[in-house]
């Protein structure tokens, strides 16, 4: 027994008085096998019949399964690498911009096929944790300010890169010419001249409106988008206009700042509007596919256009109109 330990004293009443005395071990053990505990009520929190619904679809659900198990965000990573193994989009160092991209799984999948020194910049209105190597822009991508933060953001080619390790630099001998003035100043001009602005391979659009935010605005967690996140509000005619301008959007942004040869991939909720996109897209770059990949479920109406290699010498006005979008 430790040196100090405070017994609890019984109280007995012997030959009419009132006696104290001290509790050994072995009965203090005794007395608390012989109390009850208390066990509190189990009770059980109710869910709707949606929640309920939506939990039992995705135990179900085998992409939901995978993605978990390979650590990605969200199934909707399958998506584009379904479509990236049918049109190779992605190559090693290039500039990726996602649009929507909370909670993750599509700059997972840049990340991955972009890497070692690929840049990936997320931008989304609703506050998320970015994934590994992955710059986030929190912001509504409809402002014109916001669109303008996301240019000088790529203005500088090395910000949002992955940090190389430095190496001392290397003493040339001389006479030797740097292998990089071989290339005409004139024609490196004219090059930095075509190209000003446009400093992004790849425009990723996986975006839909939030729902109104009504509650939680006290919570300081970017751990968990997925309150907001809207999947669609069972109003095809809503879905689909409201698709339709974030596509618009996008590929107004995309003719200012995609390369020539650059990709553009955008989600889209079928309905009457859709041919007038497509033909937008074929005015600006050289192929344009719809596609429903396997990983997206029969039920839902969306689908993607993917764009590919980006003409150089389209016109906003051919593109958009004389009033633009």
């Amino acid at each position: 027994m430790p040196p100090f330990v405070v017994l609890p004293a019984a109280r007995v009443i012997r030959h009419g008085r009132l006696q104290h005395h001290l509790l050994t071990p072995c009965r203090l053990v005794a007395q608390c096998c012989f109390r009850t505990s208390y066990t509190p009520p189990v009770t059980r929190q109710s869910s709707s019949s949606s929640s309920t619904r939506w939990k039992s679809r995705q135990g179900r659900d085998s992409f939901a399964r995978e993605a978990k198990v390979r650590g990605l965000q969200s199934r909707a990573a399958f998506k584009l690498l379904e479509i990236d193994t049918k049109y190779k989009l992605f190559k090693k160092g290039q500039t990726v911009i996602d649009l929507g991209y909370a909670p993750g799984s599509w700059s997972q999948v840049a990340v991955e096929r972009t890497k070692p020194n690929g840049r990936i910049i997320g931008i989304d209105i609703i506050p998320a944790q970015p994934p590994k190597g992955v710059s986030t822009i929190q912001g509504n991508f409809l402002s014109k300010d916001v669109q303008a933060e996301i240019k000088k953001f790529l203005n500088d080619p090395h910000r949002g890169r992955p940090q190389q390790q430095m190496h001392a630099p290397i003493a040339q001998e001389p006479g030797v010419d740097d292998p990089q003035e071989d290339v005409p100043t004139a024609d490196k001009g004219k090059k930095l001249k075509d190209e000003s602005g446009k400093t992004i391979d790849i425009v990723l659009s996986d975006m839909s409106a939030p729902w109104e935010q009504t509650s939680g605005f006290w919570k300081r967690s970017l751990s968990n988008p997925y309150i907001r996140m809207m999947n669609t509000s069972g109003i095809p005619f809503r879905d689909h206009t409201g698709s339709m301008d974030l596509c618009n959007a996008a590929l107004e942004f995309s003719y200012d700042t995609l390369k020539t040869g650059g990709h553009f991939v955008c989600k889209f909720y079928q309905g009457a509007e859709d041919k007038q996109l497509e033909n937008r897209l074929k005015k600006l770059f050289g192929a344009v596919h719809r596609e429903k990949p396997e990983s997206s479920r029969s039920e839902s109406k969306e689908a993607y256009f993917v764009a590919l290699r980006r003409k150089e010498a389209a016109k906003y006005a051919d593109i958009f109109g004389g009033d633009g979008v």
